[in-house]
């Protein structure tokens, strides 16, 4: 497994990680025998680093991640969110106090069965709380062993700068993907003019970009991708026929939509560790080995022709946390 740096003077992780969100929370049900032989093939392709959160399940993914590693954890670099608080009525809300900051890292290292997280991030920026008070509280961590670095995510450019300047931020985590592609507005430029790394989630585009989800019906009535404006209506089909462009371009090369998806964004900086989801095997070495894949100028050109940056249809996210977005 190729290996990459975390941010100018952050830590070697493998070149691309796995987010272990699907395997909890919010793409319908799953098995936890099936994760957990996903999460340790992981380790075995030499994949290091692995993204939980508070959020997912709530709590549940966090327990899954620390029954996984309980044995390998010295091959594992952890990373887990906390900020986001999930509600009795289902909605959410964001907290980053100085005491949900300590609340929230006694959870989430009872349920890892840790001693310390490797890499800590705030989930969404608390709108009622300055972020240099959120950060100082969490460099008080580090300072005291529970955490090794601190991550944001979702974060807008001036709240980083504001951030890093308060305690040195190891990473952004942002979803970017060939149909997410804001973060090169600013993020990038920013992210390398201060030394943080940048991490993609969804860089599949929760697997729409896969090309396997070829109608709202392939996904369980329970998926809150079923809520997601891309997913809906006429967005669906438009996005859609981008992706069957993409597979075209992926059979030339004689690999799939997923691993050209994630080959491209592999390319765009070396300063990038994307995080794709899976709950198969099969998928998992599938995302690996988009590692080893060469784009040429040609390829990448002919990529952009067909999916230029802005070409998807819809937002995001739903309404609401659409909305809960640091812009």
């Amino acid at each position: 497994m190729k290996t990459r740096t975390l941010g100018r003077a952050g830590p070697q992780v493998s070149a691309i990680g796995l987010g272990c969100m699907g395997m909890s929370a919010f793409y319908g049900g799953s098995d936890e025998a099936t994760s957990l032989g996903v999460i340790h093939r992981a380790l075995d392709l030499g994949v290091t680093f692995f993204d939980t959160a508070e959020v997912y399940g709530p709590h549940t993914n966090e327990l899954l991640v620390g029954k996984a590693l309980k044995d390998r954890r010295d091959q594992a670099f952890v990373a887990t969110k906390f900020g986001i608080n999930r509600l009795a009525d289902g909605s959410m809300l964001t907290d980053g106090t100085p005491a949900n900051i300590r609340r929230a890292i006694e959870g989430s290292l009872s349920r890892l069965g840790m001693d310390h997280v490797d890499l800590y991030y705030l989930h969404r920026t608390d709108p009622a709380t300055p972020i240099e008070e959120t950060v100082g509280a969490m460099a008080e961590l580090v300072t005291e062993g529970k955490v090794r670095f601190l991550g944001l995510s979702e974060a807008a450019p001036e709240t980083l700068r504001r951030a890093h300047a308060t305690h040195p931020i190891t990473a952004l985590q942002t979803e970017y993907s060939l149909w997410s592609r804001e973060p090169e507005d600013e993020l990038f430029g920013l992210c390398e003019d201060l030394g943080v790394g940048f991490v993609p989630y969804s860089p599949l585009g929760r697997g729409f970009l896969s090309g396997d989800i070829r109608s709202i019906d392939d996904l369980g009535p329970d998926d809150s991708r079923r809520m997601i404006p891309r997913f809906q209506g006429e967005n669906f089909q438009k996005n859609l026929d981008l992706v069957e462009a993409v597979k075209a371009i992926a059979a030339d090369k004689g690999v799939t939509a997923a691993q050209l998806a994630l080959a491209w964004v592999l390319r765009q900086s070396d300063n990038l560790v994307p995080i794709p989801g899976t709950r198969r095997v099969r998928t998992l070495e599938e995302n690996v080995a988009a590692t080893e894949i060469v784009l040429t100028d040609e390829d990448v050109a002919r990529i952009e022709a067909i999916f230029p940056k802005g070409a998807a249809t819809g937002h995001r996210y739903a309404p609401a946390a659409q909305a809960a977005l640091n812009r």
